[in-house]
């Protein structure tokens, strides 16, 4: 069972996403947590705070994600690399989409408000570009953290069309393939 420190996270996570920072209360934490009133002031004593406990908190969550989904590629080599990218797009658009629009939500606030905050989230663009670049290696990029930072860009692109445009005929997997097709050698 998660820790009330994990679960005031959870909780503020869906509100962002959900509803965005103006409603990123204490109260509205604690309610939505389920936790006693008072206890998402005592983890964390000013909305500053919370905020950047939100960003951290979706690096761990991103990282769980990553590291639940990715392996190298099996030697079904570029292939099997797209199949997990689209995996990893419908699982930010579907199960994890509160956590995607909170990013959003917070790379957003970083450029207009809180400029702090973009160090933790550049942060967690870094962590997530060094787990993938090792896939790109293994199938012969040239400059695996070059197209890493394309492949990121785009999925991003791709990602934030989804959660604000939906599109009901949505399939990343073209997509992705015909990026990773200009960045990888032909096998």
């Amino acid at each position: 069972m998660a820790g009330r420190r994990e679960q005031v996270l959870d909780a503020a996570v869906e509100i962002v996403g959900t509803g965005g920072l103006r409603r990123l209360t204490y109260q509205a934490v604690d309610t939505a947590a389920g936790v006693p009133s008072g206890t998402t002031s005592n983890h964390f004593r000013s909305r500053d705070l919370l905020v950047e406990g939100v960003v951290n908190h979706l690096e761990t969550l991103d990282a769980r994600d990553w590291e639940h989904f990715a392996t190298l590629p099996s030697p079904g080599g570029p292939q099997a690399l797209a199949e997990t990218l689209t995996s990893l797009v419908h699982h930010a658009l579907g199960p994890a989409r509160h956590r995607t629009a909170a990013r959003y939500t917070l790379a957003l606030e970083a450029a207009l408000a809180r400029p702090a905050i973009q160090a933790p989230l550049s942060r967690a663009q870094k962590s997530l570009m060094t787990l993938m670049s090792p896939w790109l290696e293994a199938l012969g990029s040239a400059t695996p953290a070059a197209h890493c930072r394309v492949l990121f860009d785009y999925l991003d692109g791709l990602i934030f069309h989804q959660v604000s445009l939906p599109d009901e005929d949505f399939d990343p997997g073209p997509g992705i393939r015909t990026v990773l097709d200009s960045t990888l050698p032909s096998t």
